[in-house]
């Protein structure tokens, strides 16, 4: 039959992804946590670095909302490939940022970091995310 294409297969998503996203949106959570918790000023920040963070924790809860939406109502191949980019690139982002930091202000994100990580609550992955944002109204 010529004519007619067939409908590409939706790819299978890893059985991890969602954990994976959560863990990740938790740690950069405690992570900016730790950022506010240590009273830093602006100069303090490296606008690109901090920007780079912030743009791939968005990649990761659109990933989450992703996840929970009809497969037919995304292009699941594109957001797998930008998915998993994502979360190969945030941790060197966050590394990036911390090595930005003067060593004192490093080493009061390291005490603080773990401390906040263990006050998250799991639902907290979903802040922002439409639909599951645990903040929400």
């Amino acid at each position: 039959m010529m004519g007619r294409r067939r409908a590409s297969p939706t790819p299978a998503f890893p059985p991890d992804l969602r954990a994976r996203l959560e863990r990740t949106r938790l740690e950069t959570l405690a992570w900016l946590r730790a950022l506010d918790a240590a009273h830093l000023s602006p100069r303090d920040l490296p606008p690109r670095a901090l920007h780079a963070v912030f743009a791939l924790d968005a990649d990761c809860a659109e990933a989450l909302w992703a996840l929970d939406q009809p497969a037919r109502t995304s292009n699941h191949g594109a957001m797998l490939r930008d998915t998993l980019r994502a979360l190969e690139r945030i941790a060197p982002a966050r590394d990036q940022l911390r090595a930005a930091l003067r060593p004192a202000i490093r080493d009061r994100l390291q005490a603080l970091e773990p401390l906040v990580r263990a006050t998250l609550d799991p639902s907290e992955a979903y802040n922002a995310v439409p639909g599951r944002d645990p903040n929400a109204g």
